[in-house]
């Protein structure tokens, strides 16, 4: 969805000048790179609006445990409670494959979400006009396609008793009532500022927290939402649907493991991850933004990664941890702008012509005025 900024709106915010803090994470491979396209559009926003943000860097993931054995430093977690806002760049790459799951890259982000209490996962899956060619489906799938996924974030399979022994390994998924009570709210509350619709996904057939899942959403809904279009899918099926009639969703809310795979999957409705950004929040404390793709340790500076799924996370910063939704939209539609001019990454280029991240970051910051 293209969204634009009047002067009205501009002037409106830039009249209340902010001071922030933003902690930032590059991480490993690309993540360094896309970061720092954020943090100059960030920058870019403190001076158009007259807000002062300040930076500071922190170590997660491999270059964590390369620097002091942990994917994710004491240090680290201090930081970013500190923090009005965390911005993460990717983490993992296959240097660090094959070694103690103990310090894997990837638990130092599975370690700061529960540190932070984020336990709501945003993301929006949204198709620009321009980019409808630049999907795998067939454009008269994918046109018009605005997907809000609302993935539950520190709880479930990822984080139950897990363990191996005599040759066999388990790995319990448990939730709470109250933990769906939550999520469902938020997917509720989102539902209701979009669309009206929402939708649960869960495996009730076969699996007893599906089951609780659904017992719960079903009650909380009725009570708490009457006015909104509910409905359930069973996950199996959302997954088939996402690439048969992913238009007609608004809001999708899921457990932990669901909405990993059905985010990745639908991801590629928009033609790439580098598009894509989430937001992980709790009921405190700062959130932590990051684009939905990985580290791409093939690219790894090469300057040619794909900076615009950052800058959208750093848009989700400014409407969701900092408050100033003015702002969010103008990142936005600075971002629809570069598009529109025709700039393509090489993710997004479909084979044609393509700049590198410089000169796609350099655009959108021109068309922030």
């Amino acid at each position: 969805m293209t969204v634009s900024l009047s002067d009205g709106a501009a002037n409106r915010v830039a009249c209340h000048p902010m001071y922030a803090h933003i902690v930032t994470l590059p991480g490993d491979g690309i993540g360094p790179e896309v970061t720092a396209a954020a943090v100059e559009v960030l920058s870019a926003v403190g001076r158009r609006f007259e807000h002062e943000f300040t930076f500071q860097d922190h170590l997660i993931g491999g270059a964590a445990i390369d620097a002091g054995g942990h994917p994710l430093p004491p240090e680290t977690v201090a930081a970013c409670r500190q923090a009005d806002a965390v911005l993460l760049g990717a983490v993992g790459g296959p240097r660090w494959d094959g070694g103690d799951s103990e310090v894997r890259p990837e638990q130092g982000l599975l370690g700061i979400r529960r540190e932070l209490g984020l336990f709501a996962n945003l993301r929006p899956i949204r198709v620009l006009p321009e980019l409808v060619g630049a999907s795998p489906l067939r454009p008269e799938i994918v046109e018009g396609v605005d997907i809000l996924f609302v993935r539950e974030l520190t709880s479930g399979i990822y984080f139950g008793e897990a363990g191996t022994k005599d040759g066999t390994s388990y790995q319990v998924m448990q939730y709470t009532a109250q933990e769906v009570e939550r999520i469902v709210r938020v997917a509720g509350d989102a539902a209701r500022a979009r669309g009206g619709k929402l939708t649960m996904v869960d495996k009730a057939n076969v699996l007893e927290p599906s089951r609780l899942w659904r017992k719960v959403a079903a009650e909380l809904v009725a009570v708490e939402y009457p006015d909104l279009d509910y409905d359930v899918v069973l996950v199996d099926a959302m997954a088939m649907y996402l690439v048969s009639r992913p238009g007609d969703f608004d809001v999708v809310v899921t457990s932990n493991l669901f909405g990993d795979i059905l985010t990745d999957e639908a991801s590629m409705i928009s033609g790439s991850l580098g598009m894509l950004p989430s937001a992980s929040l709790g009921s405190g404390g700062p959130g932590l933004y990051e684009p939905v793709h990985g580290s791409a340790p093939d690219i790894a500076g090469a300057g040619v990664a794909n900076p615009l799924a950052a800058i959208l996370a750093a848009a989700m910063a400014l409407r969701h941890s900092l408050d100033l939704e003015g702002e969010a939209a103008a990142v936005e539609a600075a971002v629809a702008a570069a598009i529109a001019s025709g700039l393509r990454t090489p993710d997004i280029a479909a084979g044609g012509a393509s700049v590198g991240t410089g000169e796609m970051t350099a655009t959108v910051i021109e068309a922030l005025g």
